[in-house]
């Protein structure tokens, strides 16, 4: 199959490559394209701005997470239709999981699809430097595939110079790199970044009028066409289905999962593996529900952002109280991150105020100011529970500012230097929660003895 796509990449963070590529995607769906976006790596904000914001459908390519033919079968069936497949990137083009590796970097995704990259480049305070710049990342690997270049932060007066003067010189060095466009000095491209990401419907309101007014103005700066003759140069791509679509062992589970302004991060391909073992997901809001929906099977608590909504969620007695009940009467229940804290006994707001939560778990959740624990890690089990058996191992992934008193020490997480590690996550009984992110089809295991266990549990 043939998919064109594009790879938006960049030499560093911080080079505008999130502004470009929603610009870029929503100038091509306003033009009646129908577009498909994917981020490189684990994270769960992008791919919410593309969903949210452009109402673009989105997927994570993670090569940390999967091998390269589970991944080249995700992202044929999430293109499927799709005119223009536009991915963005992460970190600088080559940077992987660790100082000196490529692995799961941008650039691994890009050649392990056969995807053709555009470069996001900033120019501003640079002549022809900007050449030894170019030079170096089209070199670096012989297999880099960067087939085009957006200037960013140039004004239009040198951008038509500036143009010349690269292609001129690439192709004096051998390389038949096209510029493509180019970003201008302009408050519709400077997109804030937190931690946080996007909550608040009227920040979203906010950012799809931003993103609309940087899509007019690259509809004029970009060359749409020379752009898609790159994506058209996307490899054919062959791959070897890893194994047939999961089997439904019985009857339809009833799988509540937490989703509101509190609890949003949840990694689209979890989802359809849940579905595919037999669950009909039923959303639920811990901030406004009073109650969880009836005849529930499982629960499941994604991360978010509880510590905003602490006040909320506190008040919100009659919820806590039912999540509680259905935990001790052994609801089988999976909690990351936001989840896990939820469930605890306590949390500090971003107000700094304590607030009671659900008391669920031992421990307080509080606020430590910095990232803690950032990063992809394998769990392995330490001893045997009611979804992973003592020895066995599964990928996730940890980003989060506020910790725990208590995080758990069911557990082994190592990060992928072998180096560092610590104990993580509490399995208890059918519950088993704590901050790592799972990402289920590094063990599918793991999703089918929940599936199994909800099953059980409603049978009782």
């Amino acid at each position: 199959m043939k998919i064109p796509g594009i790879v938006i990449a960049a030499s560093a963070s911080g080079s505008g490559k999130t502004a470009v590529t929603m610009a870029m995607m929503k100038a091509f769906k306003n033009a009646g394209k129908k577009v498909r976006a994917c981020k490189c790596g684990p994270d769960y904000i992008d791919p919410m701005f593309h969903r949210e914001v452009l109402g673009i459908d989105s997927e994570n390519l993670d090569l940390y997470f999967c091998d390269r033919e589970r991944l080249k079968e995700r992202f044929m069936h999430h293109a499927e239709g799709a005119e223009l497949v536009v991915t963005e990137g992460v970190m600088g083009y080559y940077d992987g999981i660790s100082l000196d590796s490529d692995q799961a970097s941008t650039y691994d995704v890009a050649r392990t699809l056969g995807l053709p990259v555009i470069l996001v480049v900033p120019a501003r305070g640079m002549a022809s430097t900007i050449l030894a710049v170019l030079k170096g990342m089209i070199e670096y690997r012989n297999d880099s595939n960067i087939r085009g270049i957006i200037l960013n932060r140039i004004s239009p007066m040198l951008y038509p110079k500036m143009k010349k003067m690269i292609e001129e010189g690439l192709q004096t060095m051998g390389f038949q790199v096209q510029v493509v466009g180019y970003v201008p000095e302009e408050d519709a491209f400077h997109l804030e970044s937190r931690h946080l990401g996007l909550m608040l419907p009227e920040e979203i309101g906010n950012l799809e009028k931003q993103i609309d007014r940087a899509a007019e103005i690259l509809t004029e700066t970009l060359d749409m066409e020379s752009v898609l003759k790159i994506a058209w140069e996307a490899k054919e791509m062959e791959y070897h289905p890893v194994k047939a679509k999961q089997e439904a062992a019985g009857r339809k589970v009833r799988i509540g999962v937490a989703r509101d302004l509190a609890f949003c991060f949840y990694y689209k391909d979890n989802m359809e593996l849940l579905k595919e073992l037999g669950c009909e997901i039923i959303p639920f809001s811990p901030l406004e529900d009073t109650r969880l929906p009836e005849h529930l099977d499982g629960l499941l608590f994604g991360g978010g952002y509880p510590e905003l909504c602490a006040k909320h969620l506190a008040e919100n007695r009659a919820m806590r109280k039912d999540v509680r009940k259905q935990i001790e009467n052994g609801i089988p229940c999976i909690a990351e991150c936001g989840g896990f804290l939820y469930l605890t006994e306590e949390l500090e707001g971003e107000d700094e105020k304590h607030y009671p939560m659900v008391g669920a778990l031992p421990g307080k959740g509080i606020k430590k100011g910095r990232l803690t624990r950032f990063g992809y890690i394998e769990l392995t089990a330490e001893m045997n529970g009611v979804y992973m058996k003592k020895g066995e191992k599964i990928r996730a992934h940890e980003f989060h500012y506020w910790d725990s008193t208590e995080n758990g020490e069911d557990t082994l997480a190592v990060k992928p230097d072998g180096v560092r590690k610590w104990q993580a996550v509490h399995m208890k009984g059918n519950l088993f929660a704590g901050f790592p992110h799972l990402y289920f089809y590094s063990n599918p295991k793991v999703a089918k003895r929940f599936v199994e266990a909800c099953r059980t549990y409603r049978s009782k």
